[in-house]
């Protein structure tokens, strides 16, 4: 029977996994590793080559899209514009003892309910959040608890302190109360300096994410690529966040890659495609092997200052539910913004009312890194096979960093040979492996441990008939066809 270790255990076997076989390494990790970066290894990069090449057949595959790859350094202008330069921070907490330092949002975010409750009756808090709780007049769920006191200490500048003080909150690190200091915003953006001399006049900053990149070049596709809206720009690159406390392995990294596809239409069309395009990428994440059962669409209550409607499609990791897509409808906001600060016109023309229109957006901002790390949650399982216990990465073949092994029984009588010059032919269509090292079955367990899908072991038989045997990972069910035939039964399961 198939196992899945629970909550922090199983993260823990993951990341020990993802290093030991090469998928994610800590970076610098001979110099003591930096905190909230990692490298791909053999496996990890082929993975996430797959995860963003089944991506991109998705977006442009389907007409109408076009796909850009964007300046990671861009003029600053572009980030006013965007109101990243005056929006993009957090309010953090610093602890006077320990000095770790922490977002407030996650502060509450990893509360206990009771604790959160605790907290609501305090005298300051108790009568505005009765008020808020009647308005809603229904029971809240630990999230919404964290969202209003959240909201609450936003609008108060000494709310927060009150909490501190009446030893309501403490530092998370060393336990101690009344050391964290009042809230004050940090902006997450990387900043760095263009040219010689480092000088406030050639700051720039580093990409928070993808899609202003596809703002401003959106007059430049739509010319050059003949398109008409609606229609839309894609792009996968690396984006940085300043992040004060990452965590939980990949999912929250202060460098990561993004798949993001802005889709410019008309007012009034955009609900249509909102919600069109919250179906087609949940659907997607399904078609990767991700099960619905660990997933859900989470609307967000509070809305971004550009956003007339926006969600999340989240899964389930071992520390609970986490955002892997952002589903936005953007409005025309960012047009309009970069119209305004550039000076240059980002209108379009309808052909039917002979009227100029700013488009609006909606957009689908997946991350690659975080799809990466669900999908190895999502795969991995024990399970009991004849009394010794399987590890198995249950990885759809399409993103399988290997797709086939192949192994020769023994060592001798040309069976080598024979497997070697398959691995070969094999090798032009997909990723392929040759193993000859230990019993077949050791073998067939390190294959499994790393999601590989099928395995062919070349035997005597092999040697008499010129068949072969091919093993399924999942069922581990074996059958017998001629190796004449390998490839094209293979490249029909992979299908």
């Amino acid at each position: 029977m198939a196992q899945v270790p629970s909550s922090q255990a199983l993260l823990e076997k993951i990341v020990s996994l993802s290093k030991r076989r090469g998928f994610i390494f800590q970076s610098s990790e001979i110099y003591g590793g930096l905190n909230g970066c990692w490298d791909f290894g053999p496996l990890g990069v082929e993975m996430l080559r797959n995860i963003k090449d089944a991506w991109w057949r998705a977006m442009t595959g389907r007409g109408g899209i076009e796909g850009i790859d964007a300046s990671i350094l861009m003029h600053p202008r572009v980030w006013e514009a965007s109101g990243h330069v005056q929006n993009f921070s957090d309010p953090m907490v610093d602890c006077r003892e320990c000095k770790m330092r922490y977002r407030v949002d996650h502060l509450f975010g990893e509360m206990s309910e009771k604790k959160l409750r605790a907290i609501s009756k305090a005298t300051t808090l108790e009568g505005a959040l009765a008020k808020t709780l009647n308005m809603q007049s229904q029971e809240v769920t630990k999230e919404q608890l964290a969202e209003i006191l959240l909201s609450m200490i936003e609008k108060s500048d000494t709310l927060f302190s009150e909490l501190v003080e009446k030893e309501l909150i403490g530092c998370p690190n060393c336990g101690r109360v009344k050391t964290l200091t009042p809230p004050r915003n940090f902006n997450l953006m990387f900043e760095t300096h263009i040219g010689p001399v480092k000088d406030d006049s050639n700051a720039v900053y580093l990409r928070p994410e993808t899609a202003q990149g596809i703002f401003v070049n959106f007059l430049n596709v739509m010319q050059s690529s003949r398109q008409k809206v609606p229609f839309g720009i894609c792009q996968i690159g690396k984006s940085f966040r300043n992040e004060i406390n990452t965590k939980n392995f990949l999912f929250r990294t202060r460098e990561f890659e993004q798949m993001e596809m802005q889709f410019f239409c008309k007012a009034g069309t955009d609900e249509q495609f909102f919600e069109e395009w919250r179906e087609t990428r949940w659907n997607w994440w399904q078609s990767l092997g991700m099960p619905e059962s660990k997933m859900r669409f989470k609307p967000h209550e509070k809305l971004a200052h550009y956003a007339k409607a926006a969600g999340d499609i989240e899964f389930l990791f071992p520390f609970g539910f986490g955002e892997i897509e952002g589903i936005h409808n953007r409005t025309d906001f960012d047009l309009t913004r970069h119209t305004e600060f550039s000076g240059k016109s980002l209108q379009v023309h309808d052909e039917q009312t002979k009227e100029k229109y700013t488009p609006y957006v909606v957009e689908t901002a997946a991350g690659a890194t975080r799809g990466f790390m669900a999908l190895l949650c999502n795969a991995y399982e024990e399970e009991q096979v004849e009394g010794e216990q399987r590890v198995v990465m249950r990885l759809s073949p399409s993103i399988a960093p290997i797709k086939v092994a192949v192994l020769p029984l023994v060592n001798k009588d040309g069976m080598p040979e024979i497997a070697q010059s398959l691995e070969k032919d094999l090798r032009r269509s997909m990723k392929s492996f040759y193993d000859d090292s230990g019993a077949v079955g050791r073998r067939y367990r390190r294959m499994d441990e790393i999601g590989t899908p099928f395995a062919v072991t070349i035997d005597s038989d092999t040697l008499v008939d010129q068949t072969v045997t091919i093993r399924e990972r999942d069922s581990m069910k074996q059958i017998r066809i001629a190796i004449a035939g390998v490839r094209q039964y293979l490249m029909d399961k992979m299908d």
